[in-house]
């Protein structure tokens, strides 16, 4: 699904946008801007989601008495989730959002969405995976709530359809301590499920999602905001979109660096005008006669690296110098009889 690298960074606006559609859009664009693969937002209709007895995660609304009533607020109609859509694919980005009702991913379907984020909260609802499964389209597959036996029939029920799957590793708190990332997760996944892992980031910083990278994550999801200073519960759980950036640029490098292993003989060719400037040389201490049996006292190592190379001086002891030499003189071959020979060296 990435469309400029093998792990596709997501950027996840959920309901930073606070019910605005003007910053909803604003997101779309930041996200575009700082090179991440995908835009995601959070799809809810209230009605057919909740009922006045959900309970707050943290009470932050002075506007919404209940859960419901802040649900009803920040959801936008079709048309304004087409708007957003078409905004996302005009900016080069995947559309993405977490349907949290049937209603909800039928209207996505409409819509059209790039593949089914499914949140944690959602692992053990058959009715929506029946309703994303019978798109075909590839699903994402958050864990934050989850038990491995959750996961292990949610996976079942995805892999039964043949259908893409990613799962991811995702902690449940906000912000998540690096104690709780669980990175060892990944391969875990890829082995129990013989599919794609990656890692939903509620950190609120960087070093997750770039040693994620270094493990050859297949998709990394952070949640996204214009400023610390902002409104709302995840803003302590998000990257703000200059560190967005960071982590793309960040992620971009490993990946080069991961698909591209190096030969050190190859890099010491490649490097060959390097070594003449920084290797070292046998040179002559001070200024020598011709004739002059060479000892240890004669000679010193200087560079540059273009005479007799430095590891071959004890080779030199004992050999007779063919002609005179000045102080520092780089020796070569044809300054020095052979070994025994008296016979010069062509």
């Amino acid at each position: 699904m990435g469309t400029t690298g093998d792990c596709l960074i997501i950027g996840e606006v959920a309901q930073a946008h606070d019910g605005s559609l003007g910053a909803a859009h604003a997101y779309i664009d930041a996200i575009a801007s700082a090179g991440a693969d995908a835009v995601k937002f959070q799809t809810h209709i209230a009605e057919a989601e909740s009922t006045r007895h959900e309970q707050w995660r943290v009470k932050f609304s002075l506007q919404d008495d209940t859960r419901l009533d802040y649900w009803r607020r920040t959801g936008f109609t079709e048309e304004q989730w087409a708007g957003l859509k078409k905004h996302a694919t005009d900016r080069g980005l995947l559309f993405l959002s977490s349907p949290f009702s049937t209603e909800a991913a039928e209207m996505l379907m409409r819509v059209g969405v790039s593949a089914w984020k499914i949140a944690s909260g959602e692992v053990s609802n058959p009715a929506l995976f029946d309703c994303v499964a019978s798109t075909g389209l590839p699903v994402i597959l958050s864990t934050g709530m989850s038990r491995m036996s959750e996961i292990d029939s949610a996976v079942a029920r995805i892999q039964s359809r043949n259908i893409p799957l990613t799962v991811l590793q995702c902690t449940t708190s906000y912000p998540c301590p690096p104690e709780r990332v669980g990175l060892n997760m990944l391969d875990i996944f890829r082995s129990r499920y013989k599919t794609k892992a990656g890692l939903s980031d509620h950190s609120g910083k960087i070093y997750a999602g770039l040693a994620a990278a270094t493990l050859g994550c297949d998709a990394l999801e952070v949640h996204v905001t214009f400023s610390r200073e902002c409104f709302g519960p995840d803003v302590p759980a998000s990257l703000t979109t200059v560190e967005l950036r960071q982590l793309v640029e960040g992620v971009r490098a490993i990946q080069k660096m991961l698909a591209n292993p190096v030969a050190k003989d190859k890099m010491a060719s490649d490097a060959e005008p390097v070594r003449a400037i920084f290797m070292k040389s046998v040179v002559a201490r001070a200024a020598l006669q011709a004739g002059t049996i060479l000892s240890e006292s004669h000679l010193a190592i200087k560079k540059p690296g273009t005479g007799i190379p430095a590891e071959r001086l004890p080779e030199l002891i004992g050999r007779r110098l063919r002609k005179a030499v000045e102080a520092d003189d780089l020796l070569s071959e044809t300054d020095l009889f052979e070994p025994s020979s008296g016979i010069a060296v062509a």
